[in-house]
């Protein structure tokens, strides 16, 4: 299997219904739950890719493109985006879906990085192919 196959099939999407009990004072998700729901999708795909223990050790850049209301379906997509000796990258979109219509729009962008690690939580090879 090549590596570009693994990222194909690693490929991870959710999808989540934004209830009240989810936003702010605004009627629009928090940004923390936001970032919460993308760190587990990404390590959901860092997992399946490597079929390791795999840790985050960082998030880059989060853009917060558009508000999320409540009321609204989200599809979290998570990609694996590079792949180094004992880590890799996980690209996350959040795309907010609304509920009685067909439109459809990216709202969340961001990436997250994770490290492979042993039973003795010390840095092992990523992808062994």
């Amino acid at each position: 299997m090549t590596i570009e196959d693994k990222i194909q099939e690693s490929e991870t999407r959710i999808f989540k219904a934004v209830f009240p009990n989810t936003t702010n004072h605004y009627d629009t998700l928090f940004g923390g739950t936001a970032m919460h729901m993308m760190d587990e999708v990404a390590f959901i795909t860092a997992t399946r890719f490597s079929r390791q223990r795999m840790v985050t050790v960082s998030s880059d850049r989060i853009d917060f493109n558009k508000p999320i209301p409540a009321g609204t379906i989200v599809e979290l997509i998570g990609r694996v985006s590079h792949i180094g000796n004992t880590s890799l990258k996980v690209k996350v979109e959040i795309y907010i879906e609304q509920m009685y219509s067909d439109i459809r729009e990216k709202a969340v962008t961001g990436e997250f990085s994770f490290v492979a690690i042993d039973e003795h939580k010390k840095p092992v090879p990523v992808f062994r192919g």
